[in-house]
């Protein structure tokens, strides 16, 4: 049995100091968990951690997907086979820079869903079914029935949102019932409020932090003495936002930490010791102000973190580090790291297919829908994508500012069929000097979703536009159509057809987005970064499946992380869809990252 005293943990009456590191399994594609895990083994850890996103799991209520990169079941195994307890953290809310916090969409368009993490019957009943799937699944992995599920959480750093102990209890009562036998755990910062809000009675306490450790352990200590001390999240790094700094820490100021931590006899979980990558678009969002949810700032798709063990998978500085803080606390010697794959050589790649988005709405989008005011996203049943809002100014009049309200996230704007500006979220959100010279004018918005916030009082955001004025007066009568994107996006795009170009005979497809798909040869599948030196802003697949978003003019990022496992010896198709324009379709295969 996994024990919890004040002096520290044991497992079947042995002590077991819990050296543990995170590697999110819906981050790594599932040919590349092996490597991973071995990689942790080699740092000198003892334990993995994980998050359950309920998002990547319940696209939809009712459907659920446990396969492919959403195999949990196949991850703890694996984990095992590595050598390496775990703690699972199947929180309904999770944050971890996750589209909405690993909380599912279409808890948004539940009318009878009033509120998100607290005892809110409607919101509860989905977390209830949602349980009776996930619980006996991780259930199933315990140390107590010969797994190696050492500990589970029961919410996610709470304290940094609500005070409502009443559903912290509800969520364990519920946990124990569907078969958790292991100990139970919150998870929050050191300071007063976080633990008074989020912690559980009875249940194990854990502290966040990414410095200042006997600090922050004794506060925990003021408040529960009897808890030993664990570090739940080590923050060794950190992530980036779109058009901030790429964020990086010290390896010995890190490993300085780490070994305070250590010192103090507390168990630890570096947060991350694998990042992984936010494909798709489950990249989350945050805010500078998470009291108030105001200053949207959007995720990169990379999550390398600045963590030990890199995108790819390698060795870092800080990776030596922290190995030679955690050998000394070895029981025997750490096997030596692993190379990754191989890297596929460096060329450049013409994109010779071009379509624009426009022409192909009939194959890709979703059914048109009228509404006096524009519906949202949630509304019109897309987790992300594009949706294309259509109404029109009655005339002549002006000229007058075309705004928007409630804009999220970004929107290109078009009077009459011609593209008259982008706007964005917190920034610039009108158009100034729209005339209409005759009877009407039609105005188009093609609004584009980002990440929804994952922290504070911003979370269980609508995304779409809430209302759009010309000078005072809001327009009514739109008609709106959803183009959703994700994996498998490219595939629904009729190449062949007489209106896209033939190979090596790329179009003039006019103004707006375009689809641009071109095919790389490759031998033998590696690893590779591919780089848009000259584009704007979108999306890329690789074989059907979407690496993610790209902000080339923004920035920090510019290579998108290409997995082996994603590629196949001969032919593979490359698809990118350019939201804002580029010169040239060409892009590049690099043999190094480009995070900023």
């Amino acid at each position: 049995m996994f024990r919890i005293s004040p002096e520290g943990f044991s497992l079947d009456g042995r002590p077991l100091r819990v050296l543990s590191g995170a590697l999110h399994y819906f981050r790594v594609l599932p040919e590349q968990w092996p490597h991973r895990l071995r990689m942790l083994r080699a740092m000198g850890l003892n334990t993995v951690e994980t998050y359950v996103p309920w998002n990547l799991h319940e696209p939809r209520p009712g459907e659920y997907d446990f396969t492919g990169i959403a195999d949990l079941d196949r991850f703890l195994h694996a984990s095992r086979e590595a050598g390496l307890y775990a703690v699972v953290r199947p929180s309904p809310y999770i944050c971890a820079e996750w589209e909405n916090g690993g909380l599912p969409w279409w808890l948004l368009a539940d009318p009878e869903v009033r509120a998100l993490r607290c005892q809110d019957p409607a919101y509860l009943a989905h977390v209830e079914r949602w349980f009776d799937r996930l619980i006996p699944l991780v259930a199933a992995h315990q140390v107590t029935r010969g797994g190696n599920v050492l500990m589970v959480q029961t919410e996610n750093e709470y304290g940094s949102y609500g005070t409502d102990s009443g559903y912290l209890d509800h969520l364990a009562e519920a946990m124990r019932a569907r078969g958790v036998e292991v100990p139970l755990f919150t998870s929050d910062g050191p300071d007063d409020f976080f633990l008074t809000g989020g912690t559980a009675a009875g249940h194990l306490a854990t502290v966040n932090f990414g410095s200042r450790a006997t600090e922050a352990f004794a506060g925990l200590k003021r408040l529960r003495p009897e808890d030993p001390l664990m570090c739940m999240e080590f923050w060794c790094g950190w992530f980036d936002h779109w058009g901030a700094e790429h964020v990086v820490r010290d390896p010995k100021d890190a490993a300085d930490t780490l070994a305070e931590i250590l010192g103090a006899g507390a168990s630890v979980n570096l947060y991350m010791a694998h990042g992984g990558t936010n494909f798709s678009t489950w990249a989350g969002a945050n805010t500078q102000d998470p009291a108030t949810g105001e200053r949207y700032v959007p995720t990169v798709t990379s999550y390398d973190y600045d963590a030990p063990i890199d995108e790819r998978g390698c060795v870092t500085d800080k990776f030596f580090a922290f190995r030679d803080v955690l050998a000394r606390y070895a029981q025997e010697p750490l096997p030596e790291p692993e190379a990754p794959a191989p890297l596929l050589p460096a060329t450049t790649l013409e994109l010779t297919r071009s379509v624009a988005l426009l022409g192909l709405l009939d194959a890709l989008a979703d059914e048109e829908v009228s509404a006096p005011t524009p519906p949202s996203f949630e509304d019109l049943g897309i987790a992300h994508g594009l949706v294309l809002y259509t109404s029109a100014i009655p005339g002549p009049r002006g000229p007058y500012p075309l705004s928007v309200q409630g804009l999220a996230d970004r929107a290109h704007v078009y009077v009459d069929g011609e593209p008259v500006g982008v706007l964005e979220r917190g920034g610039n959100e009108s158009v100034e000097g729209v005339r209409v010279n005759g009877e009407r004018s039609r105005v188009e918005l093609l609004v584009e979703s980002m990440g929804r916030v994952n922290y504070g009082v911003g979370l269980g955001e609508l995304k779409g536009v809430r209302r759009v004025l010309h000078t005072q007066q809001m327009l009514h009568g739109w008609t709106a159509r959803a183009v959703p994107l994700g994996h498998g996006t490219p595939d629904r795009i009729p190449w062949d057809s007489p209106s896209v170009a033939a190979e090596g005979g790329a179009t003039e497809p006019g103004p707006g987005p375009v689809f641009h798909r071109g095919f790389l040869e490759v031998t033998e599948p590696g690893d590779t970064y591919l780089a848009l030196p000259g584009w704007g802003k979108g999306y890329v697949w690789v074989n059907g499946f979407c690496l993610g978003r790209y902000w080339e003019s923004r920035g920090p990022q510019r290579t998108l992380y290409v997995p082996w496992p994603l590629l196949r010896g001969g032919r593979n198709e490359v698809v990118v869809l350019e939201l804002d324009g580029c010169a040239r379709p060409v892009v590049e295969l690099r043999e190094a990252p480009d995070l900023g």
